[in-house]
């Protein structure tokens, strides 16, 4: 049996052999101890070549499966990079598709494995005591286990193309999560390099510097890559940072500026509080006009002025010495806020006291004429009206109403004024009469609305 499996020279020595066999009876029968002797030595000599042979056969079986094996492993790493640049980049049906035949291919490869190290453990090759019969079952069980894995590679290799139409699109989807996460860096460095020149212009930016530590760990999770957030996160989250960068880098910029639009806005609101104390000087004796000359009804609404006025002089002063301090602290927001509130104190007494001086100019100048109001009033009705009748017989409802209504009460305001005697409610009178042109001019609002349309 052993020389049978063996080589074409095997067979042929073995014949050789044979044919000795045969002419020995012949020719030399009375010498048959020694020559069986000597045949039954040449028989061991040619077991032990045919057991070598079988050995060096299921030893190179052997090397043959540990290529295949190799082989294999390294189409594995392929089909595994592969997956996880899909995993990485797709998260929809397909990729899930891929991922669940992977997991049904993987465990075959694995039970592939397990039987190629199973040949392997199941006999010792290099001992010499291994007998012909074993190697020759270890070489068929090596050639077996090498067309597994083979197969296996194969089924690697199937899989792999057919995922190559997935693979490519999530190659392109993650070749825009470098170019994203290098602007994030660059962005956030930006703001470093900025920071650090707002600091050294002498501002302590802490408000910024907290911004930006806040990007630290946004940062780390940008270095973990598409791998563990995907790309769409990745994107997101690289698109957030260099956004928010841009803005610390921004607002880093920007900070020598703001410094000194806040003084300037400090310097030109102390210069607003001493004028608004100039101003308030006129209130008191333009009150005191208005009570001599005037009926109450025409000054009791603006009785308050003169404390209102010096009770915003004083909350502008502290909110203003606010915006001071928080200006060389440093605290901009709080700074902007106090001078926004300085602003508004100081345009309410500024209002009130331009309230008192109009109302005595605009008294005085009623008193002295009171026929110049009354013909500004018709002069708005008498437009309104002309408008109203353009292209018409009879005005529209709508437009004639409100302007009856405005000539009676003009008429009734005027009759009420001549009325009055050596105190009338002037003030009554110009109220009446700026109701009246309000009307007219919302009239003539309505018809240019209504001409649009058409």
């Amino acid at each position: 049996m052993t020389v049978a499996g063996g080589s074409g020279r095997g067979r042929r020595r073995a014949g050789s052999a044979l044919a000795d066999a045969l002419v020995l009876p012949v020719v030399l029968a009375g010498a048959l101890g020694a020559v069986g002797l000597a045949s039954a030595g040449t028989g061991g000599w040619w077991g032990r070549r045919g057991g070598e042979g079988e050995r060096a056969g299921a030893r190179e079986a052997r090397a043959a499966a540990q290529e295949a094996f190799y082989e294999l492993e390294e189409t594995q790493r392929e089909v595994q990079l592969a997956v996880e640049t899909v995993r990485a980049a797709e998260d929809g049906p397909t990729a899930q598709r891929a991922l669940a035949e992977l997991a049904a291919i993987s465990g075959r490869v694995d039970q592939v494995t397990v039987n190629y190290l199973g040949a392997l453990d199941a006999h010792n090759l290099d001992s010499e005591a291994l007998d012909a019969g074993a190697a020759t079952q270890a070489r068929r069980q090596l050639e077996d286990v090498k067309g597994q894995l083979g197969s296996a590679k194969a089924e690697l290799n199937d899989f792999l193309h057919r995922l190559q139409p997935t693979l490519q699109h999530a190659e392109q989807q993650l070749m825009r999560v470098t170019p994203a996460v290098e602007q994030a860096k660059r962005a956030l460095l930006a703001a470093s390099n900025a920071l650090d020149e707002a600091r050294g212009a002498g501002l302590r930016a802490d408000d910024l510097a907290a911004r930006l530590a806040e990007l630290a760990p946004e940062l780390g999770r940008l270095n973990e890559g598409p791998a563990r957030h995907g790309v769409a996160g990745t994107l997101q989250r690289a698109d957030d940072v260099k956004r928010r960068a841009e803005g610390i880098a921004a607002d880093a910029g920007q900070l020598p500026e703001r410094a000194r639009e806040i003084d300037r806005r400090v310097a030109s609101l102390r210069t607003r509080i001493q004028a608004l104390e100039t101003k308030a000087a006129t209130v008191d004796p333009a009150l005191s006009e208005l009570r001599r000359r005037f009926s109450t009804a025409c000054w009791q609404d603006l009785q308050r002025v003169p404390d209102q006025v010096a009770e915003s002089g004083r909350a502008a002063e502290r909110k203003l010495a606010e915006a001071a301090r928080a200006r060389d602290e440093q605290r901009w927001a709080d700074a902007t806020a106090a001078i926004g509130t300085v602003r508004a104190l100081l345009d309410t007494a500024d209002g009130s006291v331009v309230a008192v001086n109009d109302r005595l100019r605009q008294l005085n100048e009623v008193q002295h004429d009171p026929n110049r109001e009354i013909e500004r009033a018709r002069f708005a009705i008498r437009d309104a009206q002309r408008l109203a009748m353009a292209g018409r017989n009879a005005p529209d409802p709508r437009h004639a109403a409100p302007l009856d209504e405005a000539v009676a009460r003009l008429d009734r305001a005027v009759a009420t004024l001549e009325a009055a005697g050596r105190h009338p409610d002037y003030w009554h009178f110009l109220t009446e009469l700026a109701a009246v042109r309000d009307t007219a001019a919302q009239v003539i609002g309505l018809i240019r609305g209504d001409l649009g349309h058409r």
